[in-house]
């Protein structure tokens, strides 16, 4: 028992690669699902997968002029990110267009411009790995930009939590309390362009918001408190990323999706066994009878 527990969980690490790629999934699992927590407070769920498409043109306009080069590529997608949101913000002020509809717009549009670029300067096997990463591919240069991004996003969150916390529950009161918080929201778009950025080469830009969302998503089956939600997603993302890896290890999968469907794995067990509005929680509410009226 002893030797086969070795051979599944201890001996896949004496691999370099295998540790730089742990390593990268976990520092994206403490940044990316309170990333996600926020979205869904926010009701912006599909925002974050309309960003991780907005930065593909940058990260194709990088390939093209430095081939595989992380960095390139990485400061291609910040600035494509950016753009994105801000024209979308502009779309939306200026002609009354909801923001999700304006971002939804202009997602297709730079998901079709990104693949366009890469198939022009690329061949079918970069395009797969620009849209579908390769975690086991990290590099230490792509480990420490990954690290140095999940860094800057967790303190910055640290730094503007109270302000996001209140812009969750009422923007218009933040408004007129602080002119400077209307940076809040900016911040926030932001961050999520830089998760979005370190998480490609680990997972791609189709699948980098998985690991940001579905931990965020079945967190809310098991608790109600913000603290809760933020912790119970970042170790469930662990678990993923951890879990997604060795099945990729052992069954020869390609690890992208293998972390992914092992996130959507617990959000369906969550969906069916969690403590809150779950399926389980349901069925004991119809079955557990009412407490006696202490009146009586």
């Amino acid at each position: 028992m002893l030797a086969l527990l070795d051979a599944w969980f201890i001996a896949p690490f004496d691999y370099g690669f295998m540790r730089r790629a742990v390593v990268g999934g976990l520092a994206l699992s403490l940044a990316a699902p309170p990333l996600g927590v926020f979205l869904v407070l926010r009701g912006m769920s599909l925002i974050g997968d309309a960003m991780a498409h907005a930065i593909l043109p940058g990260i194709a306009l990088g390939f093209l002029l430095a081939g595989f080069s992380l960095p390139v590529m990485s400061l291609g997608g910040v600035m494509f990110g950016v753009m994105v949101a801000l024209l979308a913000g502009a779309v939306s002020k200026m002609g009354g267009q909801r923001e999700d509809a304006a971002m939804a717009s202009f997602f297709i549009i730079s998901l079709a411009a990104g693949v366009l670029l890469i198939s022009l300067g690329g061949s079918s096997v970069d395009l797969t790995h620009v849209l579908f990463g390769s975690v086991l591919a990290i590099n230490s240069t792509a480990l420490l930009l990954i690290a140095g991004i999940s860094t800057l996003i967790v303190i910055t969150l640290a730094v503007i939590f109270r302000a996001l916390v209140v812009e969750c529950l009422d923007p218009l009161f933040l408004r007129g309390q602080n002119r400077r918080s209307a940076w809040v929201h900016s911040v926030f778009l932001g961050l999520l362009v830089l998760n979005l950025t370190a998480g490609f080469q680990t997972l791609g830009t189709l699948m980098a918001v998985g690991l940001m969302m579905l931990p965020a998503t079945s967190a809310r089956f098991w608790s109600k408190r913000l603290e809760g939600l933020i912790g119970i997603a970042v170790v469930l993302a662990m678990l993923a990323s951890t879990g997604g890896l060795l099945l990729s290890f052992h069954l020869d999968t390609p690890s992208g999706p293998s972390i992914i469907l092992l996130a959507g794995v617990g959000y369906f067990f969550s969906a069916l066994f969690g403590r809150y509005h779950s399926l389980a929680a349901k069925w004991r509410r119809k079955t557990t009878p009412l407490s006696a009226d202490p009146s009586t």
